[in-house]
């Protein structure tokens, strides 16, 4: 997918967007125009008005151009919203049902694939950013993709006879903050680095 017109669009809402609420709403710090974003594992700036990232991202896995557009449509939305703490899944975002099966295929089946087998690995590398266990599934965490933004992800493992499932879950707060399109791409980021931690962790 060509994403370049969907960056200068979320780009130039970045520049319209006040710095104060940005500093106000994100929740992220910001010094000297600078704000100073963890996300998931990676720090960096974003400066202002540019929507510079500093580091400059030079290899594509480093921080693709999507999620660069994700940290943009974050730190450009107002809501008053807070976190409830209660889990809702994609089908109840809106119009969830309506991209579930790119959510399932981009998010839910390569978590399931890859830490299926061995569902304490999830764990194991949501811990590197931050996860805490939660009671889901036979392993459960939940991470702060962005400081408003919780991700729950969940997994039963497989046994002799069901294969491995698993589900990714929000906060009911999330239409709140990013378009229900965002959050599969969201999580399937935040499963692509689980996995790179994992790969880190075991070599």
């Amino acid at each position: 997918m060509n994403y370049s017109a969907a960056y200068e669009s979320s780009l130039a809402r970045f520049q319209q967007t006040s710095i104060e609420d940005i500093a106000r709403f994100s929740g992220y710090p910001i010094q000297d125009d600078k704000i100073q974003v963890d996300f998931l594992g990676q720090q960096f700036t974003v400066d202002y008005p540019s929507g510079r990232f500093e580091p400059e991202p030079l290899l594509e896995g480093e921080l693709p151009i999507f999620a660069r557009i994700l940290v943009l449509h974050y730190l450009t939305n107002v809501s008053q919203a807070r976190v409830t703490g209660q889990f809702i899944s994609y089908k109840e975002l809106p119009g969830g049902e309506i991209y579930i099966q790119p959510f399932t295929n981009r998010a839910i089946r390569p978590m399931t694939q890859f830490f299926g087998e061995h569902p304490q690995k999830l764990l194991d590398a949501a811990q590197h950013i931050g996860g805490k266990p939660v009671k889901l599934g036979d392993v459960g965490v939940t991470l702060n993709a962005f400081p408003k933004i919780p991700v729950t992800l969940a997994i039963w493992g497989a046994d002799e006879e069901f294969p491995a499932s698993g589900n990714i879950l929000f906060d009911s707060s999330a239409a709140d903050y990013l378009p229900t399109e965002d959050y599969a791409v969201l999580a399937g980021f935040v499963v692509m680095m689980l996995k790179k931690y994992a790969i880190g962790h075991t070599v």
